[in-house]
């Protein structure tokens, strides 16, 4: 049902001029003229059809109508400004709702948030995972780091980083299993891929090796379960350079070889246009790209394409 309101300038210039029985100071602090306040109460009263206002010499009065009308605008005034102060809190602080692979979350991103929390403690980050693209108009997300070739219509998007594929393996595998000092060894070991095993095949044929089934072996449905089954020494993985880089690190897994290939996809951070600039989503953006440069991912420029 459509409320019957008056303007809210009018109600404001009349609070103000209320409670502080002058138009001249009610002018200074809603920072108009005092003609404007004059002229808003006028419309005010008008509108009303009864005066709110009695002038007894140099003095300004409330009348009964006015000092009934008071106490109710100013309250409505107070839950309106308060209102407004939590929706403007809850952009830059509050929680903070990401979308990602389980794998990405599970060996890149958890591992750092401890960092982010450090440098923004009124961010609650809440990460949800899915193999799914985010319907932002149905989903309560904020921002998502989706894997593909990008870019994707109607959303702002920007490349986070970019990454290498390699064999990578238990060093414990090598002490105990037969040489592997060249790509066509690979034939005495398990393969072990995820459901993207084209770049199995892709990186034999990189390595000149053309005997060797690039579908056999152990199949993982997340490259984070490729991961620890390759730590656990279950075979040779293709690794992504992005969600090994810890476990190289610490000498969990080793590069049997010095061959990597670009990787098809890529990370992106993607969001509703209306959201890329608001405080907390472009705060945890620019800790996610640092983190990125960090690790000496490589990342492409900042881009709002809709195509």
């Amino acid at each position: 049902m459509a409320r019957d309101l008056p303007p809210l300038n009018a109600l404001k210039a009349f609070e103000a001029a209320a409670r502080q029985l002058s138009f001249t100071r009610a002018a200074a602090e809603l920072h108009v003229t005092q003609a404007a306040v004059s002229h808003q109460i006028k419309a005010l009263e008008d509108r009303l059809g009864i005066p709110l206002f009695r002038r007894l010499n140099r003095n300004l009065l409330l009348t009964d109508a006015g000092q009934a009308l008071l106490p109710a605008v100013s309250d409505a005034l107070d839950r309106l400004a308060a209102a407004v102060a939590r929706v403007r809190s809850r952009d830059v602080s509050g929680v903070l709702t990401v979308s990602t692979l389980d794998s990405f979350a599970g060996t890149w991103l958890v591992r750092k948030l401890g960092r982010f929390r450090d440098i923004q403690p009124e961010i609650d980050v809440r990460i949800t995972t899915s193999d799914h693209q985010v319907d932002f108009a149905r989903e309560d997300v904020d921002m998502a780091i989706r894997y593909g070739r990008g870019p994707w219509p109607g959303l702002y998007v920007e490349r986070l980083m970019t990454e290498e594929v390699f064999p990578v393996c238990s060093p414990a595998l090598l002490k105990k299993g037969p040489p592997l000092k060249e790509p066509a060894d690979l034939r005495h070991y398990t393969l072990l891929h995820d459901d993207l095993k084209e770049d199995w095949r892709m990186w034999l044929a990189h390595a000149g090796v053309s005997d060797i089934d690039p579908t056999r072996g152990h199949g993982f449905h997340r490259s984070n379960l490729v991961i620890q089954a390759a730590v656990a020494g279950a075979g040779v993985a293709l690794g992504r350079s992005v969600l090994v880089a810890d476990e190289l690190a610490s000498g969990q897994l080793v590069k049997p070889f010095a061959l990597s290939l670009p990787a098809e996809f890529a990370y992106y951070l993607v969001c509703p246009f209306q959201s890329a600039e608001r405080p907390k989503v472009r705060a945890f953006s620019d800790w996610l790209l640092a983190e990125a440069r960090d690790q000496g991912g490589s990342r492409g420029g900042k881009g709002t394409t809709g195509a």
